[in-house]
């Protein structure tokens, strides 16, 4: 018996969602990369440099692959302010992100990042009215909860006595533009194919970063830079940054915007086994708690079938 065009669309749609979910798997895995390894550089490069160079090489990359190997259009885009937003929001969170990791572990810094989900589900509704049911909202209320003890470091008297710190609070307005970004690219699609958004998305994030940096840019000893930072820049550029812009473009055309986000939930604990297989030690039985909670919490939002 032959399948309706509305079966093939239906089985054609639920293919595009479990790639989406296997997408945003890989994404989580090479953004908690991300607060391991940047953690390696900073001591050696301020974050401006750090992140100019990754977003250029990366800009570059994404051209290459995007007009050359995958052969698209290579023309001026319509309405290019959008990009100048977009780029503009992930200047901050990226920024802010390796400045927190001057002053706090990577493991509370990804905790953080957790938040990210419930912020989310708020500014889609206000960009795209895009509602999230009950179940979704009380998955990513128990999974926030869980990212919050992980930022106090399963501590019980600092939690009552809200003792976070600085480097967790500066990041914390990085996540805030970042919750404005997910939602921002299904209100701005103008029906661009994911490795152009990608590429001029990265673009315009370059220029904002270089143009803020600048003076510390120029003032970079970059010959005398220890190989530990060109090895991270070039993960950064390739994994966290190229690969992975292409793979949130990809799953928000297909998911709702709170849950591709909510992958987040699973970064900390990769980070955490990350920083143990690194030799920079073990995080305590309460925080792994913490983690575990979040990870719920995500197991939960991609069983919950919403449009």
């Amino acid at each position: 018996m032959s399948e309706t065009g509305a079966e093939v669309e239906a089985r054609a749609d639920g293919r595009q969602r479990v790639l989406s979910h296997l997408a945003m798997l890989l994404f989580a895995a090479l953004i908690a990369g991300s607060f391991t390894f940047g953690a390696l550089a900073v001591p050696h490069l301020a974050p401006a440099p750090l992140n100019a160079v990754r977003f250029v090489l990366a800009s570059a990359l994404m051209g290459a692959f995007a007009f050359g190997v995958a052969r698209r259009r290579f023309s001026w885009p319509r309405a290019p302010w959008r990009f100048a937003v977009m780029g503009f929001l992930m200047a901050i969170y990226f920024v802010t992100m390796f400045i927190a990791l001057t002053m706090t572990l990577p493991v509370a810094t990804s905790a953080v990042y957790t938040l990210v989900p419930l912020m989310t589900a708020v500014t889609a509704w206000f960009i795209v009215r895009q509602r999230s049911g009950p179940l979704v909202l009380v998955s990513l209320v128990i999974a926030g909860a869980g990212a919050v003890w992980v930022i106090f470091r399963g501590d019980l008297e600092a939690l009552l006595g809200f003792d976070i710190g600085r480097g967790e609070l500066i990041y914390l307005i990085g996540c805030i533009a970042y919750a404005f970004y997910t939602p921002l690219l299904r209100r701005y699609a103008r029906g661009e194919a994911p490795l152009v958004l990608s590429f001029w998305t990265l673009t315009a994030t370059a220029l904002w970063i270089t143009g803020y940096g600048l003076p510390e840019i120029v003032a970079v000893d970059w010959l005398h830079l220890p190989p530990v930072v060109w090895w991270v820049i070039v993960y950064l550029a390739i994994g966290p940054t190229a690969i992975c812009f292409f793979l949130i473009q990809f799953a928000s055309q297909h998911l709702p915007a709170a849950k591709v986000i909510a992958y987040g939930y699973i970064v900390p604990a990769f980070v955490i086994v990350f920083e143990g297989v690194a030799g920079h030690g073990w995080v305590s039985l309460s925080v792994i708690v913490g983690a575990l909670v979040t990870v719920c919490g995500l197991l939960a939002l991609a069983l919950i079938r919403e449009p």
